[in-house]
């Protein structure tokens, strides 16, 4: 349990039922991980309620032996939140309200107040607003005044109290408002990043479940110094940096918003953006914090998202971190054995990062063709390209232009082919 601090502003009671055959560990690990969600935005958990049950309450969600448990806790504890892990209709939500006399959130609630206060973006910003109130447009009904009543704070964040309480056909309007400036914004990024594209470098995203240390990872790499801490959702809107390589190719790389479990769908819209790089990565890599005893189950949670995203058949490189603070590392071989690739490293102390580079020179190699190319003296913008993004083995200056052998890109070399002479795939393909 967190304790009191100044920096928590409401005292949070948290509650969920299990449905299924869920042994004691990974339930206790799950309402850890609750705990931490409330942690990051701003509340102090006090107590935890859970209960097993074929299927939930349809008035109240919890049974009513549970309802009273919890009511006693929020009394005896002084508590003027309820969390639930499980996504509430809006008449449990209302019912439990009634019954607690406090204000009651769901997971998706919770965790739309977190980005609500992480983005930093407009796209981002514009992103959760919308989410909230699609989120809130079915529990706008006698919410106003209960709103108010209960004084804002987690849940009620982004939108504000005023649009809360305003009418549906005006939430209405404000999210086809949104919509279309999202529309204008998403377009604006794109344009941005046709530099990018113009100038063909491979770009490896980073992902993984939240608090896997995927910044800590992506700063020691880059000399970066994108925000790391012990909270969930610290990252969330992407960062991208280019870094040289052993063998002196670069590439760039691309920091995203932690996955989680049991990530509502109707937020995954509030960071597209993060995820739109992941779909335009060339590589990725899988960041698995292999000292978490549910290591198995939050790889699973990362994978069913890279799945919906359709890139799961992408160069996945897996990082088994914080090898550190592992101490049974033979409880890490199921991992190790259903990964494509898999490297053993700890972001924090340095220790395995050079096996990472060398998995990402391989993949690469594998794109790589040997060019001969020959450039007129009016295009030295092709072999700065070349010089950029490839290895020059040689370099000639005749009279009718330049001579140029080098190692590139495959993407490269089809982007210049009217001046390729010859060209020969590193695994021996012409």
């Amino acid at each position: 349990m967190h304790e009191t601090s100044g920096s928590h502003s409401e005292i949070a009671v948290i509650a969920a039922i299990y449905f299924s055959a869920v042994d004691e560990k990974e339930i206790e690990e799950d309402m850890a991980e609750l705990d931490r969600l409330a942690d990051t935005a701003g509340a102090s958990v006090v107590a935890r309620v859970t209960q097993r049950r074929q299927s939930p309450d349809l008035a109240y969600f919890l049974g009513t032996g549970k309802l009273e448990e919890l009511k006693e806790s929020v009394i005896s504890e002084g508590a003027d939140l309820v969390i639930i892990n499980n996504q509430l209709t809006p008449l449990q939500q209302r019912n439990l309200e009634n019954a607690l006399e406090v204000k009651v959130i769901d997971r998706t609630a919770l965790i739309l107040d977190i980005f609500a206060q992480r983005a930093r973006t407009k796209e981002g910003q514009l992103q959760v607003e919308l989410a909230q109130l699609n989120y809130l447009l079915p529990r706008l009904t006698g919410k106003g005044i209960e709103l108010s009543r209960l004084g804002g704070g987690i849940g009620t964040r982004g939108p504000g109290e005023t649009k809360l309480e305003a009418d549906r056909r005006r939430i209405r309007r404000q999210i086809t408002r949104l919509e279309e400036e999202l529309d204008k914004v998403r377009k604006q990024r794109l344009l941005q990043s046709q530099p990018r594209h113009d100038v063909p470098v491979m770009v490896a995203a980073l992902v993984g479940y939240t608090n896997a240390g995927k910044s800590t990872l992506f700063n020691t790499l880059t000399g970066a110094d994108v925000l790391t801490e012990n909270r969930l959702f610290a990252t969330l809107d992407p960062t991208l940096r280019r870094i040289r390589l052993p063998n002196g190719q670069t590439i760039v790389l691309s920091d995203t918003v932690g996955f989680i479990r049991n990530l509502p769908h109707s937020v995954v819209a509030a960071f597209r953006a993060t995820l739109e790089e992941v779909v335009e990565a060339d590589i990725i890599i899988h960041i698995v914090d292999a000292s978490n005893p549910l290591s198995h189950k939050q790889s699973d949670a990362v994978y069913e998202v890279l799945e919906e995203l359709g890139v799961a058949d992408k160069p996945i490189i897996t990082v088994l971190n914080k090898m550190d603070l592992v101490e049974h590392p033979q409880s890490l071989q199921h991992l190790a054995d259903t990964a494509e690739r898999t490297v053993a490293l700890s972001a924090l102390n340095g220790a395995g990062l050079d096996d990472l580079l060398d998995e990402i020179v391989e993949i690469m190699n594998e794109r790589l063709a040997v060019i001969e190319v020959r450039l007129p003296y009016n295009r030295l913008d092709i072999l700065s390209l070349l010089y950029d993004t490839g290895q020059v083995l040689e370099r000639r200056y005749d009279p009718d232009g330049i001579f140029v052998r080098a190692e590139v890109d495959i993407v490269v070399a089809e982007r210049i082919k009217e001046f390729v002479r010859s060209k020969v795939n590193l695994r021996g393909e012409k």
